[in-house]
């Protein structure tokens, strides 16, 4: 009878002008992000929560996470920039904001990744002007090294080392946000 054997491949893809090495496989972030959404169903359960995604990278970390809430809640979008090519910008810059009312809610960031922590800090200073009754912070990833600002986090799916990495909603100038790991810079 012949053995089952498990072949590891490393994958290597290229991206533009740069290579990168596979990181993180689709099945351990979907099995990370449906713990955080346990925790989440259990907390927040009864208060109504308006999840408020941060465009463009969060877009499959909130799909996802999404599918795993289950108690009554709503979701929004804000458009940020703060990354051109590989590196932090420093500034943020709003692209499109809110527009519904967050007033005496709790409200849910799903960001996609805090590093440097400015655009998280530019995003609650901003809210704070809507008035919610209290704020928390999802993030998919978490680089604690490459962090300059004191953040608030209530729910992290993974820390990562600091890194330059993409895809699963993070890009490269753009490219790479359809990619279903996320993957290292080589």
């Amino acid at each position: 009878m012949a053995q089952n054997k498990i072949i590891v491949v490393k994958k290597v893809i290229t991206v533009k002008d740069k290579q990168f090495d596979l990181f993180i496989e689709q099945a351990e972030i979907e099995q990370n992000i449906k713990n955080i959404a346990a925790r989440m169903n259990a907390e927040l359960d009864g208060k109504r929560p308006v999840f408020l995604v941060v465009l463009n990278g969060a877009f499959m970390f909130a799909a996802d996470l999404m599918k795993e809430v289950t108690i009554p809640s709503e979701i929004t979008f804000v458009r940020l920039a703060s990354y051109e090519g590989t590196s932090s910008t420093n500034s943020v810059k709003q692209v499109l904001g809110l527009n519904e009312c967050v007033k005496d809610r709790i409200v849910v960031i799903v960001e996609d990744i805090v590093d440097t922590g400015n655009t998280m800090v530019a995003l609650l200073k901003e809210l704070e002007k809507h008035e919610p009754k209290e704020v928390k912070v999802a993030t998919l990833l978490l680089k604690p090294d490459a962090l300059k600002q004191q953040v608030p986090l209530d729910y992290v799916v993974l820390e990562i080392p600091n890194e330059f990495i993409l895809g699963y909603g993070l890009d490269y100038d753009g490219y790479g946000r359809n990619l279903k790991d996320i993957y290292k810079i080589k």
